[in-house]
C-alpha cells in the first residue's frame, strides 16, 4: 500500500476534482497522520502507520508559509481558485484553527481576493463553538458524513471513541444550511472482514436522502475512491450509479456535484 503524506505546511496548487486550482494547507504533522477518523479509503493510510511525527506546525509557521506562498504565486501569475485546508488528517484538531482561519481570510483578501477558502473536515469538532464559528466564516465548509447508518459509518470511518453520528447531525443543523455535505460512495469489506459495505443499497441510499432533507446543505458532494486505499479490495461506485442515487434530490432542487 502506498500512502500520500503532504510534507509541507502549504503545498500546490494542485488540480482538484472538486475545487479547481487548489492551494493546500496542512495543519497536521509533515511526516505523520493525525485524525479522529481512520477511514478505510484514506489516501494518507492508517493512523497507526503515521505516528512517527506528532509535531504540529505553530500558527506563526502557518502564517509565514501561507503568506510567502501567496506572494510567490501572485508574482508568477499562477492561478489560485481555492485555499484548501486538508492535509495529513483532520485540520480542525489544530488548537489554533480559528486564528489560522482569520489570518487566511485576511491574506486571501490581500493577494487573491477572488479565491475561496475551503475546509475539508470530518465534522467531529463542530460541536466546539470556536471551530464552528471559524467554519461559518469560510466560503466552503465541507462537512463529511459517509453514511447515515451508525454501523456503516463506523465501518467506513473507524471514528475515535465517543463519536456520535446523531450528535454530529444535530451540530450540522446549527449551520442552517451554510455548508457542503460530502459523502463517499464505495463497496467492500470493513477492517474486520465481517461487515460488507455497500453504499448503493437501498437502505443506505434512502436513509442518506432523508439525511440530506433533514440537514439541508447548500450543496452536496458525492464522490468515490480515486487513489490507492489502505483497505484492499474496495470498489468504486460509478458516476451513473451516483446520479441515480441523487436523482430524487436533484428533482427537489438540491445542488449535487458528482465526482467519479
Amino acid at each position: 500500500m502506498s500512502t500520500i503524506l503532504f510534507n509541507h505546511i502549504v503545498f500546490g496548487p494542485i488540480i482538484s476534482r472538486r475545487l479547481g486550482h487548489s492551494l493546500g494547507v496542512n495543519l497536521l504533522p509533515k511526516f505523520g497522520k493525525w485524525c479522529s477518523f481512520d477511514c478505510i479509503y484514506c489516501e494518507c493510510g492508517w493512523n497507526k502507520d503515521g505516528k512517527d511525527d506528532r509535531k504540529l506546525p505553530s500558527k506563526e509557521e502557518v502564517f509565514q508559509a501561507l503568506e510567502s506562498k501567496l506572494l510567490e504565486l501572485q508574482a508568477s501569475g499562477t492561478p489560485v481558485d481555492t485555499i484548501t485546508f486538508s492535509g495529513n488528517g483532520e485540520p480542525t484538531l489544530h488548537p489554533d484553527f480559528a486564528q489560522i482561519i482569520d489570518f487566511t481570510i485576511a491574506v486571501r483578501d490581500k493577494y487573491f481576493p477572488k479565491a475561496k477558502v475551503s475546509v475539508l473536515t470530518n465534522a467531529t469538532q463542530i460541536g466546539r463553538k470556536e471551530v464552528r464559528g471559524a467554519l461559518l466564516k469560510v466560503d466552503n465548509a465541507i462537512l463529511k458524513i459517509d453514511s447515515p447508518i451508525e454501523q456503516m459509518a463506523h465501518a467506513i470511518d473507524n471514528p475515535s471513541n465517543g463519536y456520535s453520528l446523531a450528535q454530529v447531525i444535530e451540530n450540522m443543523k446549527k449551520f442552517n444550511g451554510n455548508f457542503i455535505l460530502q459523502t463517499m460512495f464505495l463497496k467492500g469489506w470493513d477492517r474486520s472482514g465481517k461487515f460488507y459495505i455497500d453504499c448503493t443499497n437501498e437502505e443506505h441510499c434512502a436513509a442518506w436522502r432523508e439525511l440530506v432533507r433533514e440537514i439541508r446543505p447548500r450543496e452536496i458532494m458525492m464522490y468515490t475512491i480515486d487513489r490507492e486505499t489502505p483497505q484492499s479490495g474496495l470498489e468504486k461506485v460509478s458516476e451513473e450509479q451516483m446520479k441515480m442515487i441523487a436523482a430524487e434530490l436533484v428533482s427537489e432542487g438540491f445542488e449535487v456535484q458528482i465526482k467519479g
